[in-house]
This record gives C-alpha cells, sequence and structure tokens, in this order.
C-alpha cells in the first residue's frame, strides 16, 4: 500500500489507502471540529472564511482561518520534500517515510495540547492537525498519482459525479474519443468517501470519550501501517 508506485501499482493497494487514510483523516477532521469548531482539513471552507470573517471585520477568526491554510500548505510541502530526500537515499519507504513522520506528529501535538485548558487546547490542536494532515494527503496524492486523495471530500465526490457522467453516456461509440467508464476508479472513489464518514463517526465518538488520547491511538495505527513498509 506505501511501496508501490506507477506502473506497478495494483487498483487494491489504492483501496487500502484510501480506506485507511480516508479513516484517519475523517477522525481527526471531526475531532478538530469537536474541540473548537474548526476543520483541519477544509481548505475550501477555511479560505471562504478567510474572505468573510474579513469582510465582516472578524479579523481574529479570519487570521486562524489563513493560519489553517499556510499550515496546511506547508504540511504538504514538507511531506513532499521527506518523500523526495528518502527517494534519493533509499529505494523504498518514501511515502511510508511520510506517514511515519504524520505519527509522530500527532503524538507531538497531543502532549502539547494536553496539559492546556479549553480554548487553548481546542485551538492548539486542530492547527497542529492541519499542518499533520496536508503532510498525509500529499504523501496519499503523490503515491497515488492523485487518484486518492485522504484529507478532503470535494474533490473525491466530483470524481464519483464524472465517472457517472461516464457509466450514463456507456452507450457512446467507441470512434469518439472519449475516456470510458472505470467502474474500479468509481468504487475507489465511494470507499474513500465512506471511509472518511466513518472515520468521523468514530473520531467524534472517540473524542468526546478520550479526548486528546484520541491522537496517540491514531499515530499508534499509522504507525502499524508505516512500518512495515520501512522494514522492506
Amino acid at each position: 500500500m506505501l511501496v508501490h508506485e506507477g506502473a506497478t501499482r495494483t487498483p487494491e493497494a489504492d483501496r487500502k489507502l484510501g480506506l485507511s487514510l480516508a479513516a484517519v483523516a475523517g477522525a481527526l477532521n471531526t475531532a478538530g471540529f469537536y474541540a473548537v469548531g474548526l476543520y483541519a482539513s477544509n481548505m475550501t471552507g477555511n479560505v471562504s472564511a478567510i474572505s468573510d470573517r474579513t469582510g465582516t471585520g472578524d479579523l481574529v477568526l479570519a487570521a486562524e482561518a489563513l493560519l489553517l491554510v499556510l499550515l496546511f500548505v506547508l504540511g504538504a510541502a514538507v511531506s513532499t520534500l521527506l518523500i523526495r530526500y528518502r527517494r534519493r537515499s533509499a529505494e523504498h519507504g518514501a511515502y511510508a517515510y511520510s506517514v511515519c513522520a504524520e505519527a509522530v506528529l500527532l503524538v507531538a501535538i497531543g502532549l502539547v495540547a494536553l496539559p492546556l485548558a479549553e480554548p487553548a487546547r481546542g485551538h492548539a490542536l486542530v492547527l497542529g492537525l492541519s499542518f499533520a494532515l496536508g503532510v498525509q494527503n500529499a504523501a496519499a496524492t503523490k503515491i497515488s498519482e492523485a487518484r486518492v486523495r485522504t484529507t478532503h471530500v470535494t474533490g473525491t465526490i466530483t470524481d464519483i459525479g464524472i465517472e457517472l457522467a461516464r457509466w450514463l453516456d456507456r452507450a457512446a461509440p467507441d470512434r469518439v474519443p472519449l475516456k470510458r467508464h472505470d467502474p474500479t476508479r468509481l468504487r475507489l472513489h465511494v470507499l474513500t468517501v465512506g471511509a472518511f464518514l466513518a472515520g468521523g463517526l468514530v473520531g467524534v465518538v472517540a473524542y468526546r470519550a478520550v479526548g486528546v488520547a484520541l491522537l496517540f491511538a491514531v499515530a499508534a495505527i499509522l504507525a502499524s501501517l508505516a512500518l512495515p513498509a520501512l522494514r522492506r
């Protein structure tokens, strides 16, 4: 799942990637929202919030939304740099290296947020999660060549609509140079959205029950996914 790329990558590897990392992203995203009312990985909403809050004069919230966007971008950039460095220095494990880094980040975020009182804890949590989810999304996007995007669903739901349109138009004559319906890709997108939804439900229930300890549990899951690939 975190080893093969390009021509050697299978649909099964993409499905495992989408199911596992989208569930993790959904759990972390809803935990951040429950904690402070902000989504760590919803960049569309955060960019809109910058405009909205600036227009209404709420510059503090506008600045926080901007910081969420910047941290997500920075996380994606750091993830890509880690992958590039690993690919130059090792034959395998570049993407697992990035996922393992996300696990370490979640532990660090949890340790920083744990002693804080609300609302400082919630704000520290969502800011840290934005960076960590940027790390995750870049790794998943790169290894799957953008077939799998795990931290947001807008693009994935758009892809579902595109594949449905191709299915409805499947009777088009072959002489027309149009891309054909791909049921494997449609299944991948539907499963990814479903995993994000299920992970979000588990995340909010778990955060209500155990609080910041959720991050440590998710870090353990990510490490269990990454370490076997690093040992190859």
